[in-house]
């Protein structure tokens, strides 16, 4: 015989179907992080970059929580659309951030991600130089 202790038991209230996280997941306390954030781990590496513009992979990585192959993919995925130009200085690579790029989501593409920037890293140069 089930328990009544357990969601969806005999006498247990029902899950709450506006609950988003759905029956049986234990909420954050005040040592504990949600499953999810606001930005991805792409915005989370491009203001990682805005702020430091000659990090290193690994240390990019490090900052965000994520492997410096997701890194690299990550990295790669900016330069090609554009949000970023990568410099080669020595073995060394420099990274420009192209403030005035629009956000690719058509419900925030009217926005440039120098708007971002100034939120979550005010004050970083961040943007390439005008026609390059």
């Amino acid at each position: 015989m089930p328990s009544s202790s357990h969601p969806g038991a005999a006498g247990a209230p029902p899950p709450d179907p506006g609950h988003a996280d759905g029956p049986g997941v234990e909420h954050p306390g005040p040592s504990r992080r949600p499953p999810w954030t606001f930005l991805t781990n792409h915005g989370h590496v491009l203001l990682v970059v805005a702020r430091s513009q000659d990090a290193r992979v690994a240390e990019i990585a490090a900052e965000v929580g994520i492997t410096a192959r997701a890194t690299l993919t990550i990295l790669k995925d900016l330069e090609d659309a554009g949000y970023l130009r990568r410099d080669r200085v020595g073995r060394r690579s420099h990274y420009t951030v192209d403030a005035h790029q629009h956000f690719r989501h058509p419900a925030t593409a009217s926005h440039e991600v120098g708007e971002l920037l100034a939120i979550f890293a005010p004050g970083t140069p961040g943007r390439a130089p005008e026609g390059t």
